[in-house]
């Protein structure tokens, strides 16, 4: 006859082994926490409502945007990698606080490797747009302008170490030219300056810049992804244009908590696919000029250590620095 000691750690041993299962069939069991590391209106912050609205039905509990901006998206990235790992506290993800702030500063709360990425949502095209009072009509001309007068053609960013900055240093590495680098607090500034005819160019998102070069206020010459975007298909990447192995865009996604159970990815996996697969979802992501992502959790975290092993050369390279 089985003792009851010997009986009450087999229970303890069986409850341990089950516990996983168990867990992730009952889950989700209360809201959901999406933690947006920006400001509220946003692009991540609207990429994260609509997600947050649709996620709701599959996963049969709220999802509830929960906003914590501050240190580039440090802060609330890191709420979340301490967060415990239930599936509860989730960041929608962007390459500030996941692949630039970590290969950029020397002091950091957290790692890639304290995440669980669960899918890619949306990519941003870059586009690399001028001013129309510069006499380049294609990418080739651009760089032809500026290596017969280097330092002339300036371009502007939402602040150094931005993804807009890295976007042009990696332009000036590769196409061999030297252009001057214009700092703002903001992408909105140097828009308007852009505008304005106070800068030359900007390699920016295509949301941020595509109503005016509808308005043909600028002329875009090439996107930044390695094939056309098919949401402006007429226009050649850099590396049709004359500039070979660049890539910019900003890409977003849903993470959890390292150690996050994997039946419980899986699961927020699953069901975000088939939002994202939904019409009017996808209407509503193109009408922002974002293109919809996918994949598995695999897929999104080999685009983040890409995404990180790419920012790191160029910033080493272009030798960015920020204060801490």
């Amino acid at each position: 006859m089985m003792s009851l000691q010997r009986f009450s750690t087999l229970s303890a041993m069986l409850v341990t082994a089950l516990a996983p299962a168990a867990f992730s069939q009952t889950y989700p069991a209360k809201p959901i926490r999406l933690i947006v590391p920006f400001v509220p209106g946003g692009g991540t912050d609207l990429i994260a409502r609509i997600l947050s609205q649709r996620l709701t039905e599959p996963l049969g509990q709220t999802v509830i945007v929960d906003n914590r901006p501050g240190a580039g998206g440090v802060i609330g990235a890191e709420l979340v990698a301490k967060s415990p790992p239930d599936g509860y506290t989730l960041l929608m993800g962007t390459p500030g606080p996941l692949t630039i702030n970590p290969a950029l500063l020397a002091k950091m709360p957290y790692t890639l490797e304290d995440f669980a990425p669960i899918a890619l949502t949306t990519i941003s095209p870059f586009i690399l747009v001028v001013h129309p009072s510069v006499p380049a009509k294609s990418v080739k001309e651009l760089i032809a302008l500026a290596k017969s007068k280097p330092n002339s053609l300036n371009f502007g960013s939402a602040g150094q170490g931005s993804v807009a900055h890295l976007a042009g240093e990696q332009f000036k590495a590769l196409a061999g030219v030297q252009i001057v680098h214009i700092p703002y607090k903001g992408g909105g500034q140097s828009l308007t300056d852009l505008l304005a005819g106070q800068l030359q160019m900007v390699i920016d998102n295509l949301p941020t810049v595509w109503p005016q070069i509808r308005q043909g206020k600028l002329r875009a010459l090439a996107v930044g992804t390695k094939t056309r975007s098919a949401l402006v298909p007429e226009y050649p990447t850099m590396a049709e244009a004359g500039v070979p192995g660049y890539e910019a865009s900003t890409a977003s996604g849903l993470l959890a908590p390292a150690k996050t159970s994997r039946d419980i990815i899986n699961r927020i996996n699953r069901d975000v696919l088939v939002v994202l697969r939904n019409p009017e979802v996808r209407e509503r992501f193109v009408a922002q000029g974002l293109e919809v992502a996918g994949g598995t959790p695999e897929q999104y975290a080999q685009h983040l250590r890409d995404e990180f092993a790419q920012n790191a050369r160029v910033i080493k390279a272009a030798n960015i620095r920020l204060e801490q």
